[in-house]
C-alpha cells in the first residue's frame, strides 16, 4: 500500500468514524475497489482508529478531563464520605454509565468481532446493512417526532450501549445505531451524539489495546512506518472536522440525508457488484 492509498484511506476511516455512514463498511469497499488484500489491512484499519480516537480526544478535552476527574472523585468519596459537588457529581454518575454501557460491546467484540468481521467483511453483506440502517434513521427520526424529549439516563444510556454491540458488522456505523437508538428513546440528537462520541471512544481504545496485543503475537502483520503514520493523521485531520460538522448538523437537521445516502450507495453497490472490474 502507498502513502497516498494510506492518506485515502485514513480521510474515508475519519470521516466515515462519525458521520453515521459507517467507517468500517466504506473502508472494506475503499480496499476492494484498490484491490487491496484484506486480511493484511486488519492492522492498518487498526491504527486509522487511533486516529480517530486522538480526533475525540481532542474534540471532547473538556468532557474527558471531566469525566477521569469525576470518576476519581466518586472512587475517593467512598473512602472518604467527602461531598461532590453538583458538576462532579455528574460527570461521575456518567463516567459509571459509559463503563457499564460499554461492557457488552467489550464481550462481544472479544468473543464475537473476529468472526462478524469475518462473515460480513464483503461488498454484499455492507450494501444490505447500508440499506437496512439506512431505513433505521427513517424510523428513529419518525419514532423521535412523537414521543417527549429525555435526557441520557441510565436506560438510555444502557440501551445505546447495546446497540452499539451492533456496529461491529461492517456497514451498520457505531454513530448511526448509537444515535437511532437514542432518538427511538427522546434523546436529542445532538446530546445522543455526544453520548454515542464518548461511549465509542471506550470502545476504540479497548479494541486498540487488544489490537496490539494481537499484532505483538504476530496475528497481524503491521504496515510500512510511513503509510501507517499518513493513515493515523488522516484519519484524525479529517475526524476532528466530522466531529465539528455533525455536532453542529444534528442541532438543526434530522438523519434523513444520511439514510437517504445509505439506501442509494447500498443499491449501487448491489448493482455494481455484477461487474468484477469494480468488486472483483
Amino acid at each position: 500500500m502507498s502513502v497516498q492509498e494510506a492518506l485515502i484511506l485514513g480521510a474515508i476511516q475519519g470521516l466515515a468514524e462519525f458521520l453515521p455512514i459507517s467507517s468500517s463498511g466504506h473502508l472494506v469497499l475503499a480496499e476492494a475497489v484498490m484491490k487491496l488484500p484484506v486480511e493484511s489491512m486488519k492492522s492498518f484499519d487498526i491504527a486509522t482508529h487511533v486516529g480517530t480516537l486522538l480526533a475525540l480526544l481532542v474534540y471532547f478535552w473538556k468532557e474527558f478531563l471531566g469525566l477521569i476527574y469525576g470518576f476519581f472523585a466518586g472512587i475517593g468519596r467512598i473512602f472518604t464520605k467527602k461531598k461532590l459537588s453538583e458538576e462532579v457529581e455528574k460527570y461521575w454518575k456518567m463516567s459509571i454509565l459509559l463503563i457499564l454501557a460499554t461492557i457488552p460491546a467489550i464481550i462481544v467484540g472479544v468473543t464475537l468481532g473476529d468472526k462478524l468481521d469475518e462473515m460480513f467483511r464483503h461488498p454484499f453483506d455492507v450494501a444490505i446493512f447500508m440499506i437496512v440502517v439506512g431505513v433505521l434513521f427513517f424510523v428513529a427520526e419518525l419514532v423521535y417526532s412523537k414521543i417527549k424529549t429525555a435526557n441520557v439516563g441510565f436506560r438510555e444510556g444502557i440501551v445505546m450501549g447495546l446497540a452499539q454491540c451492533l456496529a461491529l458488522i461492517p456497514g451498520v456505523s457505531r454513530s448511526g445505531i448509537t444515535i437511532s437508538a437514542g432518538l427511538v428513546q427522546g434523546v436529542k440528537r445532538d446530546e445522543a451524539a455526544k453520548y454515542s462520541f464518548l461511549l465509542g471512544s471506550i470502545a476504540i481504545f479497548g479494541a486498540a489495546v487488544f489490537a496490539v496485543y494481537d499484532i505483538s503475537k504476530g496475528k497481524y502483520t503491521m504496515p510500512a512506518t510511513d503509510t501507517l503514520i499518513a493513515g493515523i493523521v488522516s484519519s484524525f485531520a479529517v475526524g476532528l472536522v466530522a466531529i465539528s460538522f455533525l455536532m453542529k448538523f444534528l442541532k438543526r437537521h434530522t438523519l434523513h440525508v444520511f439514510g437517504v445516502y445509505r439506501v442509494v450507495l447500498g443499491f449501487v453497490i448491489l448493482y455494481l457488484l455484477n461487474f468484477t472490474v469494480v468488486f472483483g
